[in-house]
C-alpha cells in the first residue's frame, strides 16, 4: 500500500472526526462530558464510510488522482450516512431521527468532499514538483 493511500485513510478519519466534533459544537455538546455520544456518533459514521468508499472504489488511485471524480466522495457520504445513522439508532437502542440523518449526510458529504479536493491538489503539486 502507497503511502498516499495511507495519508487518504488518515485524512478521511480525521475529517470525518472533525465533522463529529463540530456536529457537536453547534449545539453547545463540544465537553469531554459529551465524549460518549460523540463516539456513538463517529464510529458508526467511520464504519459505514469505510465500507461503502471501500466498495465503490474511493481509494483507488484513479479516484483520487482525477479532479472530475470528486463527485463520488460526497455521493458516498449521502448514502454513509444515512447507514451510519441507522448504526447508530441499533448502537443506541434508539430511534433514528430523519432529520438528523439528511443533516449529517449533508454536512458529511460537504465535509468529505472538501478534504479529498485538498488531497487532490496537495497530491497534484507533490507530482509536479517531482
Amino acid at each position: 500500500m502507497t503511502s498516499r493511500k495511507w495519508i487518504l485513510y488518515a485524512g478521511d478519519t480525521v475529517a470525518l472526526a472533525l465533522i463529529t466534533f463540530i456536529g457537536f459544537a453547534t449545539h453547545g455538546e463540544a465537553d469531554l462530558a459529551f465524549l460518549p455520544r460523540m463516539t456513538a456518533a463517529f464510529f458508526p459514521l467511520l464504519i459505514s464510510w469505510f465500507l461503502l468508499a471501500s466498495f465503490v472504489g474511493l481509494f483507488q488511485d484513479q479516484t483520487f488522482d482525477w479532479a472530475r471524480q470528486l463527485w463520488r466522495p460526497a455521493l458516498t457520504a449521502l448514502f454513509a450516512a444515512p447507514l451510519a445513522a441507522v448504526l447508530r439508532g441499533f448502537l443506541l437502542n434508539a430511534p433514528v431521527i430523519p432529520v438528523f440523518a439528511a443533516v449529517l449526510a449533508a454536512t458529511t458529504a460537504v465535509g468529505m468532499a472538501v478534504w479529498r479536493g485538498i488531497f487532490f491538489l496537495l497530491n497534484r503539486k507533490g507530482r509536479e514538483a517531482r
